[in-house]
């Protein structure tokens, strides 16, 4: 096994194929600086590489939660994005807040993705601010929003399903398609 120094010297220097050989070979890794590094490679310049990371990540068995929820604090969009994306595919449900949080950024990407995390991860705490993003004025962050919705089994009213449709896109249309509809008022 390659030592720290060569290990952070390849994430950092090495050739793409080089970056993608190290990561898989980390999955399995409870060393806090290496783990932060592979956390950094969510950011990679080549999306293999951002995709090598994220897998390493998932499929650590390790407890690095604390340090992906740390990284929800990142100046780094990937990275606040990314991990939020991780730490739902690791079902890590003491993130959910943290994650929360990450639907007021200001980077449409990081609301989206983390719509899309609290959907995956059942976070019925999250519903009110899940309906607040049914109106972002981002639409991939809508589309992100009701497809929580959606995973949550949460319901619309018929005024938020027309007003909702006056976007015309087809996503957005087979979306609604699949979201319960209520009478009455706001299923909040």
């Amino acid at each position: 096994m390659n030592n720290l120094k060569n290990i952070k010297e390849i994430l950092d220097l090495g050739t793409i194929e080089e970056k993608i050989k190290i990561l898989e070979s980390l999955s399995s890794t409870d060393n806090i600086e290496i783990i932060q590094k592979i956390i950094s490679k969510l950011d990679d310049v080549d999306i293999k590489v951002r995709g090598e990371a994220f897998s390493s990540l998932v499929l650590n068995e390790n407890k690095i939660s604390d340090l992906l929820i740390n990284s929800l604090g990142s100046q780094n969009k990937n990275i606040r994005g990314y991990a939020a994306l991780v730490l739902s595919n690791r079902n890590d449900s003491n993130a959910i807040p943290e994650i929360i949080k990450l639907t007021y950024d200001q980077s449409s990407m990081v609301r989206a993705y983390a719509l899309g995390a609290l959907g995956h991860l059942k976070a019925k705490e999250a519903k009110k601010v899940i309906y607040n993003c049914l109106f972002d004025s981002n639409l991939e962050v809508r589309k992100s929003a009701l497809q929580a919705i959606i995973d949550l089994g949460y319901s619309l009213a018929e005024d938020e399903i027309k007003e909702i449709s006056k976007e015309k896109d087809s996503e957005l249309d087979r979306l609604l398609g699949n979201v319960k509809k209520e009478s009455g008022p706001k299923g909040i």
